[in-house]
């Protein structure tokens, strides 16, 4: 097989690319020009995977199928996962697909290109903290709803364990550790409103974090602000505290032992380690360095997203956001058209931070908006907030479905909400 655009990864910027690009290049007769492939058959859009670990997203309602997707858009789609690459000839190979029982289903494949995007997104970077692997993560739509099934069967045990509470440990205090404390506590709450009273328990969420202050990356105002209402909601939240092991009862950290039933990791990330054997120049991230133009260092060979460390303003790479890999998708989609009709390159990618927003639950947000028409710096909060959290993800959805589809995809959530309440308890 031999593609003009492979595009490994379907996040959201692999997946808003496909699309773009199906759209505009991808009808041609007589041949398939747009290709992406991807480990899973459906897409999450990856900011919401504290809420499909909490309970509070349902990922068979809301994953989309990336073969429903590629017919929408006029792109190919294939499962697998990239297992080897060879820059100089342009072609790649994905991995063999076996069954729980270990039989081969799809044997590997060779795909040859003309231009490769990798959008292999990124993973969780344990600082080499022994006893890592007794924590979950929150990679992809399976370990959530790994760490989901975990969750629920705690909740029914505690249930039926009079006086006993539920501990909960989420190490890192960005916005993924953030947001899952909230959300915990709104699944907590929904819960206990159907339960006996004789079989109400609580629900202990501790909050750890290394550096000075939770939400590092983001103003101070907003992290004191969502500090604030962890705090009300009964979070317990520890800075200046480094994990220095996990087990399977808690951890240990500098300021003491934490006994805990379940620890989640939500630290840091870190690119896969397999990136350093394709051929293209990695960081110490193992994400590939790619110029201004997000060009890795072989000839037709592209990568945007959490796996490319492109260069920002002070030395510093652009962020690893979903606004990021939004802008640099739609940035190379429109670069890799007009290089198709023939316009003159475009100017290089400059990533523009509009700001960013926390969600700490149902009705509740807190963020600052970046520039805007007047030049000022916005602080929101509550309602407001919260509602523009959602709209981000509307605005993923709108480029990948359209406007149209994307009004009743919402509308459709929001009467399956009323209907069957906020807590996937199943």
């Amino acid at each position: 097989m031999h593609y003009d655009t492979v595009i490994i990864g379907g996040g959201a910027g692999g997946l808003e690319l496909a699309a773009q690009l199906g759209r505009k290049l991808g009808r041609a007769e007589g041949r398939e020009r747009i290709l992406l492939a991807d480990r899973s058959s459906f897409h999450i859009w990856k900011p919401t995977l504290h809420e499909v670990a909490a309970g509070t997203l349902d990922p068979q309602q809301e994953g989309l199928s990336y073969t429903f997707l590629a017919r929408r858009n006029h792109f190919s789609f294939v499962l697998g996962d990239l297992v080897e690459l060879d820059p100089t000839a342009h072609e790649l190979s994905l991995g063999e697909i076996r069954d729980e029982t270990g039989t081969v289903l799809v044997p590997r494949r060779t795909i040859g290109f003309d231009r490769l995007v990798l959008a292999l997104g990124s993973g969780s970077n344990s600082f080499g903290t022994p006893g890592f692997e007794h924590a979950y993560v929150l990679e992809q739509a399976s370990d959530a709803q790994r760490f989901h099934v975990r969750l629920l069967n705690a909740f029914l045990r505690c249930a039926f364990a009079p006086g006993q509470s539920l501990r909960i440990a989420i190490v890192g205090a960005g916005a993924t550790g953030v947001e899952l404390s909230a959300e915990l506590i709104e699944a907590h709450s929904e819960l206990t409103d159907t339960l006996r009273a004789d079989q109400r328990f609580e629900l202990e969420i501790t909050l750890v974090e290394a550096a000075d202050r939770i939400l590092g990356g983001l103003p101070e105002r907003i992290a004191a602000q969502a500090q604030r209402a962890l705090e009300q909601k009964g979070v317990r939240v520890l800075t200046g505290t480094k994990v220095l092991a996990i087990d399977a009862g808690g951890l240990s950290t500098s300021a003491g032992e934490l006994r805990t039933d379940l620890t989640v990791w939500a630290a840091g990330i870190k690119a896969a380690d397999a990136n350093r054997e394709f051929g293209l120049e990695t960081n110490r991230l193992n994400q590939f360095v790619v110029d201004r133009r997000l060009a890795t260092s072989a000839a037709g060979i592209y990568a945007i997203g959490d796996c490319a460390a492109c260069p920002w303003r002070d030395g510093k790479p652009v962020p690893a956001r979903a606004q990021a890999a939004h802008q640099q998708a739609a940035w190379l989609a429109q670069a890799l058209i007009d290089g198709e009709n023939g316009r003159p390159a475009r100017e290089a990618f400059v990533y523009r931070d509009f700001g960013s927003l926390v969600s700490l639950g149902d009705n509740e947000g807190v963020g600052n908006l970046m520039g805007g028409l007047s030049g000022r710096n916005f602080f929101v909060e509550g309602l407001i907030a919260k509602w523009m959290y959602m709209s981000l993800h509307l605005m993923h959805h709108r480029v990948i479905l359209g406007l149209g589809k994307t009004a009743v995809l919402a509308l459709a959530r929001l009467l399956q909400h009323r209907v069957s309440g906020r807590v996937k308890l199943h």
